[in-house]
């Protein structure tokens, strides 16, 4: 198999990577479903429905802006609307739909935490879409630098890169695995769980991004670190909190 693989059946290429971002998305609400019907949930099902809203618009928003804030360009026209519209980030995604999610809890005056439920059904469907971005190579901006590394691959211009796809695999099984483990212990505190995925992901990203070929930095930060760094001053109490009973 050679990167990027892009297979064609019947005289029909077929893209790998939407293929599994649709599927991401499909397994990851199934594992959601499965997950609340073994849950006692304390949020009713409508407004369980409105934070869900709340999350597909802000992670849409959020994805957008994020994504074009990594390459921003100035000139606005049809065509740089239409880029906006297609270029996407996982991370502003996770904070846009975040955000989305307390401002829906707000609306419908909400008071417990939504986070944990979805906690690992987000970690699977973004192992699975960074299985895509991976089978894409070069052609998806998930590649890292070139590289002499062990780990080192060819994702498809002749060099030597960093996977970078391969190593958030790794390290979200790793996470999934160590969640799941601590979630007993954990449980007395509602919303805890979900605090802890996005802490450590956004920590991983934000240490991940410096062998990755950024264009654009902003006081030698790329716009994903800076918004990694964002999300550590959201959950500044939490950051607070965790380090005071580790003392």
């Amino acid at each position: 198999m050679t990167i990027p693989f892009e297979p064609t059946i019947f005289g029909i290429p077929i893209n790998v990577h939407l293929i599994l971002e649709y599927l991401a998305f499909f397994l990851g609400y199934r594992y959601y479903v499965w997950l609340r019907k073994k849950t006692h949930d304390k949020i009713s099902t409508q407004n369980r429905l409105s934070i869900i809203l709340g999350a597909i618009l802000g992670a849409f928003l959020g994805s957008r802006l994020s994504g074009y804030f990594e390459n921003p360009i100035l000139t606005f026209s049809a065509k740089t609307m239409i880029d906006l519209f297609n270029t996407k980030s996982i991370m502003g995604g996770l904070f846009g739909g975040l955000l989305g999610v307390e401002i829906a809890k707000k609306i419908i005056r909400e008071k417990h935490s939504s986070g944990d439920l979805f906690t690992f059904p987000i970690i699977l469907g973004i192992m699975i879409g960074r299985v895509g971005c991976f089978l894409m190579g070069i052609k998806e901006f998930t590649y890292g630098t070139k590289t002499n590394f062990i780990t080192g691959m060819d994702l498809g211009d002749g060099f030597t890169r960093h996977p970078i796809a391969l190593y958030e695999i790794v390290f979200l099984l790793f996470l999934f695995f160590s969640l799941k483990k601590i979630k007993k212990y954990i449980q007395k505190e509602n919303g805890l769980l979900f605090k802890l995925f996005m802490l450590s992901y956004f920590g991983f990203r934000f240490c991940i991004e410096f062998i990755k070929p950024n264009v654009f930095y902003t006081l030698y930060l790329s716009s994903i670190q800076w918004l990694c760094i964002i999300c550590w001053i959201y959950y500044l109490p939490t950051l607070k909190k965790l380090m005071k009973n580790a003392s």
